[in-house]
C-alpha cells in the first residue's frame, strides 16, 4: 500500500456524457430542463462556452480525447475503426507519472488485433490489456450498445440485471432499454414511436445509476491503493436508444421541447453533402414534429437522471474527503441534431453536433480567481489529455499531443498566444451519403476550421461550405458559393493547409531533443561533415568549448 493521503492525494474525475448537446444545461440556458447539480460544478470552476471535438461521431472523438492528437493524427476515423497499437495515449502518460488510469463506462475503442499479433502481444498480459482499452484500467467497460445479434459480448450490467430479477436472453435491450405497452407487450426502445414509454427498469437499475455506483466502488477500492487515478466515468446516456425510466420519462412533455433551429431556406438547393445528409432516414424522421415531440421528452429526461445521479456522486466525494484534492471535468463526445437544421444524429459540423459542454473544476487555490467564470476561448477535446498530465505534474510531450493545457485559463490567467482557430473532422465513408454522392471511399472527407467568427468546411470534390456566425448565429446561410466571400474563404483555406501541413507523425524524437541538435553534437560524435583541415576542426572546438 502506497503511503499516501487520499485527502491530499491529486485525482481527476474525468466524466463524459455521450450525444450531450451543448444547450440542454440549465447552466448554458435551456429554458426547461433544469441541472442544478451541474449548474453547481460549473460555479465551482470554469465553464468553456466553445468548446469543440475533433470528430463529430462516438470513435474517432473519443480517440481524440484519449490521445490528445486530431483524427488525421491517429487514424481511427469511424466507429470501430481500431487504434493503432502503438499509438500513445493519456492512460501512458499517466503511467510514467505514477497515476491510474481507470474507466468505468464507455470508450468506443476497437483495439488492433492484427497489429498485436504481428508483434507478437499476448493481448491478456499488461501491455495487451492497455493497447486493446485504450490506455485504460478497465475498471468496468461497457460500450452501451448491445443489440440481440449473434457472437455479441454480452456486458456485465446484463448479469446485474439478471440477479435484479430481469430474465432473459439480453436484458440490455428487453429491459433496460425497451418500454411496455398496456397489455404487457414489449415495445422496443430503438424505435422512435416508443420514446414516451417508461424503461421495463426502475431508475435504480437502469444504466446511469448502475455507473455511478460502480465509479463509487472504484473510489472506495481506490483507498487501498493510495496511488493518485484519472477515473473515466463515461456515461452511455442521453445517446439512443431514446428511452428512460419512470419517472424520468414523463417528467417533460411535448409542450417542453423547444422550438426546432432550422429555416425552409437550407432545404432549398443546398450543399450536396449537406442535402445528401438531410436524405438520410434519420434525418427525415427528425424532420417531423411528432417525432421531436415524442423524442426529445426522453432525450431530456435521461440528462436530468444523469444530473441527479452527479448530486449523488458529488456528495460522495464530499462525505469521502476528496473533493478537496479532485479535478472534476464534465463533458461531452459531441452533440446531437434533434431536428435542427433538418437533421438527425450528429454527423455535420453545426453548433449543436460539434460544440459540447466543458466545464471544469479545478481544486487548488490557484483556480480560486476564475471559480464560476465562463470562458469563451476557443477550446479542442484534445486540450483535456495536456490539462490533466499538467494536473498530475508532468511536463505536455509536444511532439505527441497536439491538445494545449488549460490550466492557465482554470487559474485566470491571461494567455495572448493562445489559439486562433479549432479544427474537426469527419469520415463519411461508412454512411450511405458515399454511394449517393457516388464518392470513392478514400475521397469522403470533410474538414471544419472555426476561427471564432467563420466557420469553413473543406469538403473534397465539392465547394466549400461558410458560415458567419456573427451575423448568421443559426448557421442557416451557406456563403460557400458567395462570390463577395471568395476572399474569405481564401484566407480560412490558408490556415486549414497551414494546420494540415503540420508535421504531426513525429512522436519518436522529442522537441528538445532535436533543439539541442547542431554543430557542437556533431564535433562531440565525431562527425566532421564539411570542414577543410584540422585548424578549422580547432576552431570550431574552442568556439564550442569542447
Amino acid at each position: 500500500m502506497a503511503d499516501t493521503d487520499p485527502q491530499t492525494t491529486k485525482n481527476v474525475l474525468f466524466i463524459m456524457c455521450d450525444q450531450l448537446r451543448f444547450d440542454y444545461l440549465g447552466c448554458a440556458g435551456h429554458a426547461r430542463l433544469e441541472t442544478p447539480n451541474i449548474d453547481a460544478l460549473a460555479r465551482r470552476g470554469v465553464r468553456f462556452s466553445r468548446a469543440y471535438v475533433q470528430s463529430p461521431v462516438c470513435g474517432p472523438s473519443r480517440m481524440s480525447f484519449y490521445t490528445g492528437r486530431y483524427m488525421r493524427s491517429h487514424g481511427s476515423n469511424w466507429n470501430n475503426f481500431p487504434l493503432r497499437v502503438g499509438e500513445p495515449t493519456l492512460g501512458e502518460h499517466l503511467k510514467r507519472l505514477g497515476v491510474r488510469n481507470v474507466l468505468v463506462g464507455k470508450t468506443h475503442m476497437k483495439a488492433d488485433d492484427e497489429g498485436m499479433a504481428r508483434l507478437g502481444i499476448d493481448p491478456n498480459s499488461i501491455i495487451g490489456v492497455e493497447a486493446a482499452q485504450c490506455g485504460f484500467e478497465p475498471y468496468e467497460r461497457d460500450d452501451g450498445l448491445h443489440p440481440t445479434r449473434p457472437g455479441a459480448d454480452r456486458p456485465r450490467y446484463d448479469g446485474y440485471l439478471a440477479a435484479e430479477g430481469y430474465a432473459g436472453p439480453n436484458p440490455w435491450e428487453d429491459f433496460a432499454n425497451s418500454g411496455e405497452a398496456a397489455d404487457g407487450t414489449r415495445q422496443n426502445g430503438w424505435l422512435l414511436a416508443h420514446g414516451d414509454k417508461p424503461a421495463r427498469v426502475s431508475d435504480e437499475q437502469s444504466e446511469t445509476p448502475y455507473m455511478t455506483r460502480r465509479a463509487m466502488d472504484f473510489i472506495r477500492e481506490a483507498r487501498a491503493d493510495g496511488r493518485p487515478w484519472c477515473l473515466h466515468l463515461s456515461y452511455i446516456k442521453p445517446h439512443w436508444p431514446y428511452i428512460a425510466p419512470a419517472p424520468y420519462h414523463d417528467m417533460f412533455g411535448p409542450d417542453d421541447v423547444q422550438p426546432a433551429i432550422r429555416s425552409e431556406r437550407e432545404r432549398q438547393d443546398p450543399h450536396p453533402v449537406y442535402g445528401a445528409f438531410m436524405d438520410l432516414r434519420v434525418s427525415r424522421n427528425f424532420a417531423r414534429e411528432e417525432v421531436r415531440r415524442r423524442v426529445i421528452p426522453a432525450y431530456m429526461g435521461l440528462i436530468k437522471q444523469i444530473d441527479d445521479q452527479l448530486g449523488l456522486l458529488f456528495r460522495f466525494l464530499d462525505e469521502e474527503g476528496l473533493s478537496g484534492s479532485t479535478m472534476i471535468v464534465f463533458t461531452s463526445d459531441h452533440g446531437d441534431y434533434l431536428g435542427d437544421h433538418w437533421l438527425g444524429e450528429k454527423d455535420l459540423f453545426h453548433e449543436m453536433s460539434v460544440k459540447v459542454p466543458l466545464i471544469i473544476a479545478d481544486p487548488a487555490p490557484e483556480a480560486d480567481a476564475a471559480r464560476g467564470t465562463v470562458s469563451d476561448v476557443l477550446v479542442e477535446a484534445i486540450d483535456l489529455a495536456a490539462t490533466f498530465i499538467d494536473y498530475f505534474g508532468g511536463t505536455v510531450p509536444r511532439h505527441i499531443v497536439e491538445g494545449r493545457s488549460l490550466t492557465p485559463h482554470l487559474q485566470g490567467q491571461r494567455v495572448d498566444n493562445w489559439r486562433s482557430f479549432v479544427v474537426s473532422e469527419y469520415d463519411y465513408s461508412m454512411q450511405d451519403v458515399r454511394t449517393t454522392l457516388k464518392r470513392d471511399v478514400s475521397d469522403c472527407r470533410l474538414f471544419m476550421l472555426f476561427d471564432g467568427r467563420f466557420k469553413y468546411i473543406h469538403a473534397p470534390g465539392f465547394r466549400p461550405m461558410l458560415y458567419d456566425l456573427d451575423a448568421d448565429p443559426h448557421e442557416f446561410r451557406d456563403l460557400g458559393g458567395d462570390p463577395g466571400y471568395e476572399a474569405e474563404r481564401a484566407r480560412l483555406k490558408d490556415l486549414l493547409l497551414g494546420w494540415a501541413l503540420t508535421d504531426h507523425n513525429r512522436i519518436t524524437m522529442p522537441d528538445a531533443r532535436i533543439a539541442a541538435y547542431g554543430p557542437a553534437t556533431q564535433l562531440k560524435s565525431g562527425i566532421l561533415i564539411g570542414y577543410w583541415d584540422e585548424a578549422e576542426v580547432e576552431r570550431a572546438r574552442r568556439q564550442y568549448g569542447l
